[in-house]
């Protein structure tokens, strides 16, 4: 496991907890809102539990943000770059399939992905 996932997941924790709190909300007003479990949701703001993109779906829905933004915090989308775009935008921003489908797809896509990468220390492109 790479040395910044703890790292990523504690800072993603932490902006889910700086967003509740702008929103003014309790750690249990949130879970209810997410439908998720208070112990989970505090789990997850401490960076001890990695959670999934639809809980992570649920949580900016409760929270009035968009799932785009907590996808960049835990490093399931790439942050915008001007005139840059990414397959899992465009399924994001589909209005013709289910929120459902869109986290499927968005799985399939990324373990592709993760599958073709090339190993540390490989050079792009010389991959078997």
């Amino acid at each position: 496991m790479p040395a910044e996932t703890p790292r990523r997941w504690h800072d993603l924790g932490e902006f889910i907890r700086e967003q509740r709190g702008s929103a003014r909300l309790s750690v249990r007003r949130l879970s209810e809102l997410a439908g998720i479990s208070n112990p989970y949701l505090s789990q997850i703001e401490r960076g001890l539990r990695r959670p999934s993109a639809e809980i992570l779906q649920q949580i900016a829905r409760a929270l009035q943000i968009s799932a785009e933004t907590l996808y960049v915090q835990a490093g399931i989308l790439e942050p915008r770059e001007d005139g840059q775009d990414d397959l899992a935008r465009q399924i994001l921003s589909d209005h013709h399939i289910s929120e459902d489908q869109k986290q499927a797809l968005i799985q399939i896509y990324l373990s592709f992905r993760r599958e073709h990468e090339p190993d540390a220390g490989e050079e792009p492109g010389k991959a078997d």
